[in-house]
């Protein structure tokens, strides 16, 4: 892959869908060479869950593909760490909320580093940019667009006839009050905070919750218009991406899209991008919901890399339903991949670096075919499944030039393996599935994989000595009988002419559960 293609090129176009227009359209960003990237964080109250995981792991992949097309790229990604919810759970464990949210935007971070997502450029927290966030109130009240109830300001929606055209939805339907806060004193049901206020009417103030003085009294701001502050501050108020779950459509973007353009009429995001949900069971997991797992249960029993792998398995716009049939299937596959490279590794160690054989046509075909199909899949909104069904060509090459010399000349094999294992490695590291070390990643995954079924080392090493002598003894049923044991959890015996070794694999119970399906 040519990493010094210029943004612009031809073989550089990226399309993207935009949740605005409801359509893909070619990106452009607004400055040539440059993009700017706000992706809404997480608000810090919890331990985050694979619904988060789906959101940044989506945009991490967007962000080093823009990077690999050639793009310098300001990615900012907030921490949201003043918020009702904070609030209530500072409460339930009688903690400050700041020192709350602070402890878990740090075991946010420490998620995105297992997840091999890369540090945003900027990740600011709400808590460090009042001055920012009320300057902006100030600007949206002075323009007209916003109303001063007691300590409390509302966005008016009426004041704004582009309301609705992010999500399509028409201010009627929000009448009910549907995800929005009830209150008998706005002017309409829609309207929602920008500023609330922290004493009561009594003057008392409300217990355990943090404040600051503002030109309205003592409070704190809405969730909306933090994102609106923060991303202005840093990328201003025309930049070009915006993204966040589905879940964030309506009402927080189309409630920022709102007051940005009431503080600032040249105010535009160019491209609004969204990704679809992580499903248990059909519905969306969210913690409200209580059907979610947390990144940290899951990687309890699975490789970071097999979780980050499940979630490009599918494309970035479309729901995923989290089953441990998909996330043994993409452990599986991810130690292919790794075991592999390994061979790979191992085998070019022990020849000259040097060699200059040429490679011969049908391999340069498979690198130039993989090389497309990762080029046109990224171009055409991060078709990262596309990308992945499209590694096992080049994978299956390696591992045939591995085992078989039969009119293979070695120095030329050893060319190809090596061009083959570049181009995998280029492209695994565009898609932040490149580790550290493919040695410990697969140790790493065989740990997981004896704690998925209950067993040690020792115990499946027992185990192949006994199938070992059943076999000797002529006792084939026995034979089986040890094979089948392992496989049904989880542990796949391999035989060679230099003895039997083991690999994880799907669990017999889930691969005939895939099979029925």
């Amino acid at each position: 892959m040519d990493g010094n293609r210029q943004p612009g090129s031809p073989s550089s176009e990226l399309w993207l869908h935009n949740t605005m227009s409801k359509k893909k359209e070619l990106f452009r960003p607004k400055v040539e060479g440059k993009v700017g990237m706000y992706v809404c964080g997480v608000t810090a109250y919890d331990l985050s869950h694979i619904g988060h995981a789906r959101v940044y792991v989506t945009f991490d992949v967007l962000y080093r593909y823009l990077k690999h097309l050639g793009y310098e790229v300001c990615y900012v990604r907030n921490f949201t760490d003043v918020d009702d919810k904070i609030i209530a759970r500072a409460k339930e464990l009688a903690e400050d909320p700041i020192s709350l949210s602070r402890r878990y935007c740090d075991e946010f971070i420490q998620d995105m580093v297992h997840l091999q997502c890369l540090p945003p450029s900027v990740e600011p927290r709400v808590s460090d940019h009042m001055p920012h966030i009320i300057d902006m109130i100030k600007q949206i009240v002075d323009n007209g667009y916003a109303y001063r109830v007691e300590g409390d300001v509302f966005f008016s929606v009426e004041n704004f006839p582009e309301y609705g055209q992010l999500s399509g939805r028409k201010l009627e339907d929000n009448r009910a009050g549907e995800r929005v806060a009830v209150d008998s004193r706005k002017r309409n049901p829609a309207d929602f905070a920008l500023w609330k206020a922290s004493f009561m009417r009594n003057n008392s103030a409300k217990e355990g919750e943090p404040f600051w003085e503002s030109p309205w009294g003592p409070g704190r701001p809405g969730w909306h218009i933090e994102c609106s502050a923060m991303s202005a501050a840093y990328l201003g108020y025309s930049f070009d991406i915006h993204g966040g779950g589905m879940d964030l459509v309506f009402p927080h973007h189309e409630n920022e899209i709102a007051q940005s353009c009431a503080a600032c009429k040249q105010s535009n995001v160019s491209y609004w991008i969204h990704n679809g949900f992580v499903t248990v069971d059909s519905e969306k997991m969210s913690k409200s919901l209580g059907n979610f797992f947390t990144i940290r249960e899951v990687m309890d029993l699975y490789h970071p890399l097999a979780l980050r792998l499940f979630l490009m398995g599918t494309h970035y716009r479309s729901p995923i339903n989290y089953s441990d049939v998909l996330l043994e299937s993409a452990s599986e596959r991810i130690f292919y991949i790794y075991q592999t490279l390994h061979d790979c590794e191992n085998v070019l160690s022990q020849h000259d670096k040097g060699l200059q054989e040429s490679i011969p046509p049908e391999t340069l075909n498979v690198i130039n075919k993989f090389h497309n199909d990762f080029s046109t899949s990224m171009s055409d909104d991060l078709h990262t499944p596309v990308v992945l069904a499209a590694l096992s060509d080049p994978l299956k090459t390696i591992n045939d030039l591995l085992h078989t010399r039969k009119g293979k000349k070695q120095a030329m094999r050893i060319e190809s393996v090596a061009a083959l294992e570049k181009i995998i490695r280029n492209v695994l590291s565009v898609l932040g599935l490149m580790p550290t070390s493919y040695s410990e990643a697969l140790q790493q995954l065989r740990e997981m994989a004896l704690k998925r079924a209950k067993l040690t080392e020792d115990k499946i090493l027992q185990k192949i000595e006994e199938r070992s002598e059943a076999r000797k003894n002529k006792d084939y049923e026995k034979s089986d009988a040890i094979r089948k044991d392992l496989a049904v959890v989880g542990i796949a015996l391999m035989d060679s002419p230099d003895g039997t070794s083991w690999r994880p694999a799907i669990p017999l119970p889930l691969q005939e559960q895939q099979v029925a399906a």
